[in-house]
């Protein structure tokens, strides 16, 4: 107990979920978050003066910093593993397999590739490609390798546009890895992979090449919406990764709070 008193004093905690707020970036193709304060102190008064206020939200579970279900993404009308995806869904009821509340909480070992550290440049441009040559390049650089189960996360430096939603969504250009760059994370046998984008991938691919590699032929969890500038600026490379997503039966996403903690 000693020991694990002194680790956690010792510990720095990163933050790395963007904050909700109404006007907040979402996929066009998604919800927007709705929030509301729908009880306001003073309304109902208890006898010691004492007063309560209450807000209500709506928000899709795509929305700000979350993690994708397997389910997420079909091809040729299957789910990761063959599974018919025809065969497991229903409006009512979601999805019966690969969804969001069958992921476990992630305690597992987190890594940071700068990339637009790297490039020297406050964010990389919209049309900048990931590819497997800037990663290995990156790892070096950094000394880190990449471990089977580790989750990647990969900085552009969009995460600073954040509450410019207009800039953050960018008429659905971003930049980020292609399929070569998703099958340099595959082979690597990753967990998930995330960046501080809108999809992660390099955008606009109307095929979306890396969400059906990850989620459909690998079984790669993405995280997308990320803060990852203070992990950036402190250079912390490898950290535990603590997060658990919302637990939505049937989901194909949930939002997610990711924490960083390095000792």
């Amino acid at each position: 107990m000693q020991l694990l008193e002194e680790a956690i004093a010792g510990a720095r905690v990163f933050d790395l979920a963007q904050p909700y707020f109404a006007g907040m970036p979402h996929h066009p193709t998604h919800p927007p978050f709705l929030f509301g304060l729908v009880k306001q102190h003073g309304e109902y008064v208890g006898a010691a003066g004492n007063s309560s206020a209450a807000d209500a939200l709506a928000l899709g579970t795509h929305s700000g910093t979350h993690i994708d279900a397997l389910c997420h993404y079909s091809c040729g009308g299957k789910l990761f593993g063959g599974i018919e995806a025809a065969s497991v869904q229903s409006y009512q009821n979601g999805f019966a397999a690969h969804s969001i509340d069958t992921v476990a909480p992630i305690v597992r070992r987190g890594v940071l590739l700068d990339v637009a550290g790297h490039a020297g440049v406050d964010a990389l441009a919209a049309d900048f490609e990931i590819v497997p040559e800037l990663l290995d390049e990156i790892a070096r650089a950094q000394a880190v390798a990449i471990e089977r189960g580790d989750v990647v996360l990969l900085r552009t430096g969009w995460g600073r546009y954040f509450d410019d939603a207009r800039r953050f969504v960018s008429q659905l250009h971003a930049p980020g890895p292609g399929r070569a760059g998703a099958e340099w994370l595959s082979r690597r046998g990753v967990f998930a992979a995330g960046s501080d984008t809108l999809a992660f991938e390099k955008m606009p691919d109307a095929a979306m090449p890396v969400h059906v590699h990850l989620l459909v032929e690998s079984g790669i969890h993405i995280v997308e919406c990320l803060n990852l500038e203070e992990l950036a600026a402190a250079a912390q490379w490898t950290f535990l990764l603590v997060a658990a997503p919302l637990k939505i039966r049937g989901a194909t996403a949930a939002p997610v709070r990711p924490l960083a903690i390095a000792v």
